[in-house]
């Protein structure tokens, strides 16, 4: 288990993003199933184990790409899926989204990015809470993605999935004390969003395409879910 910790998967950092330090809560903890099983979907395309093509009816089907599997466990499980057969971006996500929010938290808890405490409520019960680790890792994720937000930078593929993914699911603006909800903010957000990326990943064309189609069912997909 450790030597798959090595590598932090997207789906771990977009969970550690959600993350709220001041709360202790999850951001968009009601459709987050969505958002993590589109950041597992855009982590196998950008290991370029999946692609997609289309379907009968016009839509769009993602396929693996054959006798690619990936190493990570937990990215092996989706992929594996897919290998039956080519499949419907939202039924991808219905599929493997559920089950993730565990798993995920357990690898941040074992990395230290995250810690569980103990808190009493009321004097008399004992509930289990997030804390934020001491690694520090959320907040270079956070840096990463303001400086393509906000700053301007042409994102590296990680920072560029992880911020369209925010954007998608409706949780950026929860973060508007670490970056400013702002009107340029939010059109750069939709360019990623679409996979405009900038010229510089222009050998990243079909990652791009692959991730804007994810992100867009991310969107369907999370509109559709009452938010209570």
């Amino acid at each position: 288990m450790t030597a798959q910790l090595e590598a932090p998967t997207l789906a771990e950092d977009l969970l550690l993003l959600l993350f709220q330090p001041r709360s202790g809560t999850i951001a968009g903890e009601n459709t987050l199933f969505y958002p993590l099983g589109g950041a597992v979907l855009a982590d196998l395309a950008l290991g370029d184990h999946v692609r997609t093509r289309p379907g009968r009816v016009g839509g769009t089907l993602v396929e693996t790409v054959e006798d690619h599997p990936p190493a990570d466990e937990l990215l092996r499980s989706a992929w594996d899926y897919l290998v039956k057969k080519p499949r419907g971006v939202q039924t991808v996500l219905a599929a493997i989204g559920p089950t993730l929010r565990g798993p995920l938290l357990d690898r941040l808890v074992e990395r230290g990015d995250l810690r569980r405490a103990k808190r009493r409520t009321l004097g008399l019960f004992d509930t289990t809470v997030l804390k934020e680790g001491e690694t520090g890792r959320r907040e270079g994720i956070v840096a990463d993605i303001r400086q393509v937000l906000v700053d301007g930078a042409e994102p590296r593929p990680r920072a560029a999935a992880l911020a369209a993914l925010l954007s998608g699911s409706g949780t950026l603006p929860q973060f508007h004390r670490e970056i400013p909800w702002t009107s340029p903010v939010i059109t750069r957000a939709k360019e990623l969003e679409q996979g405009n990326w900038g010229a510089g990943a222009a050998s990243e064309a079909v990652t791009r395409t692959v991730t804007a189609v994810i992100v867009n069912s991310v969107i369907v997909a999370s509109t559709v879910v009452p938010r209570t």
